[in-house]
């Protein structure tokens, strides 16, 4: 079981991310990952096994991710990169 939140906007995308994962954490998941772009730039994969608090530490709480990053406006391309993240926590 999965659960997948989006954003694409013109806020940090990171910090949102997180704020949508916390409220899929009754769910009992024991990994998270968020995957960010800011323009052109790569793409800014974090992962963390654990509970989401793990992530949010790692992340300091989004603010370490891709500064204003936001998810990508293609949404193709969005799939494509959190079923690669997904795979690659599981």
């Amino acid at each position: 079981m999965c659960g997948i939140v989006g954003f694409t906007g013109k806020e940090q995308a990171a910090p949102i991310l997180l704020e949508g994962l916390s409220k899929l954490e009754y769910r009992g998941y024991d990994s998270a990952g968020i995957a960010v772009r800011d323009g052109d730039r790569d793409v800014d994969i974090v992962k963390a096994k654990g509970r989401l608090k793990i992530l949010a530490e790692k992340t300091n709480d989004g603010k370490a991710v891709t500064p204003d990053g936001q998810l990508m406006e293609n949404h193709r391309k969005i799939m494509l990169i959190l079923i690669e993240v997904m795979m690659e926590i599981l």
